[in-house]
């Protein structure tokens, strides 16, 4: 597509490209007369008359979903048969950028990011609307411990388009339903592919691997391989968790997307409702440590400790006001934390330590 920096769409100028999808580029945009600034996304395609009133009836909508955890759609247009979103801008980037494909997520970040993304799709389920194309590069941070889902109903007016190819779902191929493959796109579809997103997170690569087309065919006939295979610690109920939303037949997943985000939150809990550390992440999550209760109590910062918003964890530790805190995303020395560099750490900040900090 050509390059639109320095033109005019609507009330904004392109000043720069800042992403490239399947069928969309995004400019980041200044308003002509506000000076603010907006995130313009240009979809690939050309629209005739017969397509307007289709790209125009798909942004009302999108522009209806309004949701802590959706991006914003401020104002969308058709200029010279290109059709544009004008959307909140996440400086932040998506989540695909900070966290590189191979690395496994700690588990307060995989709890929080599920947490957060089912409340946006059931949100979206509930008035609907399908997403239809879930993956980290639609995953935008709005700062260090909270997500914005983007990209609502883009798949649906590109495949309307004279212009749709498979080059649009190509990139999401590790995520799409087998159903979704087949043309019959479900609520469930979204599910299976948070599902496969979390599997990335615990095991550091996606279900499938392979050619698009052997990927494909996974996707429908071959079971996801164990991921206690791939990573021993992981829970039995966690990687049955997992699974269920990966089951071929969408009826067999969970009935809804945010039973599927409560199920994980409960399968690292152990009878007394402790958090388990995961992925050999060498981090036991802040609420689990007794040094952190005190300090908490204190009216001190906690350690490690991303809120998920707007509901929360069932903690009561992450009910405090001041729990919203969390370190730079995914530094890798993160992953290698023992024990007594967790203690030491403790004693720095807070002048005493609990012996379970080092059991």
């Amino acid at each position: 597509m050509t390059n639109l920096v320095d033109q005019r769409l609507g009330n904004y100028r392109l000043l720069c490209l800042i992403g490239q999808g399947g069928f969309a580029d995004v400019y980041l945009g200044e308003h002509l007369h506000l000076g603010t600034r907006a995130a313009i996304k240009v979809l690939q395609m050309r629209v005739g008359k017969a397509n307007i009133e289709q790209f125009r009836t798909e942004a009302r909508t999108i522009a209806n979903l309004v949701h802590p955890h959706i991006v914003r759609v401020l104002d969308f247009g058709v200029e010279q048969d290109i059709p544009f979103l004008v959307m909140d801008y996440a400086p932040g980037g998506s989540l695909r950028q900070r966290c590189l494909e191979g690395t496994p997520l700690p588990a307060t970040f995989i709890i929080a990011y599920t947490g957060q993304m089912a409340d946006a799709l059931q949100y979206a389920h509930d008035q609907q609307y399908i997403h239809r194309d879930v993956k980290p590069e639609n995953m935008l941070l709005q700062n260090e411990n909270s997500l914005l889902l983007s990209d609502f109903g883009l798949v649906k007016v590109a495949y309307h388009s004279n212009s749709y190819s498979t080059q649009g779902v190509a990139g999401t191929a590790a995520y799409i339903a087998p159903e979704q493959i087949q043309g019959k796109a479900h609520p469930a579809s979204d599910q299976y592919a948070l599902g496969a997103i979390v599997y990335e997170w615990l095991s550091g690569a996606p279900p499938f691997q392979g050619s698009l087309m052997e990927i494909y065919g996974q996707h429908l006939h071959a079971p996801p391989p164990s991921l206690r295979e791939k990573v021993p610690t992981i829970s039995p109920a966690t990687e049955k968790v997992v699974l269920t939303t990966l089951a071929k037949d969408p009826a067999q997943r969970f009935a809804r997307i945010e039973e599927f985000a409560t199920a994980l939150e409960q399968s690292y809990q152990t009878a007394e409702g402790d958090p388990l550390s995961i992925a050999g992440s060498g981090i036991r999550p802040a609420l689990y440590l007794p040094a952190t209760q005190k300090a908490v109590e204190a009216g001190q910062q906690p350690l490690y400790l991303p809120q998920r918003t707007p509901s929360q964890f069932s903690s009561p530790l992450l009910t405090q006001k001041d729990s919203s805190y969390v370190p730079p995303l995914f530094h890798s020395s993160a992953l290698r934390v023992s024990p007594i560099q967790r203690a030491k750490r403790a004693i720095d900040k807070f002048g005493f330590i609990n012996i379970a900090l080092i059991a």
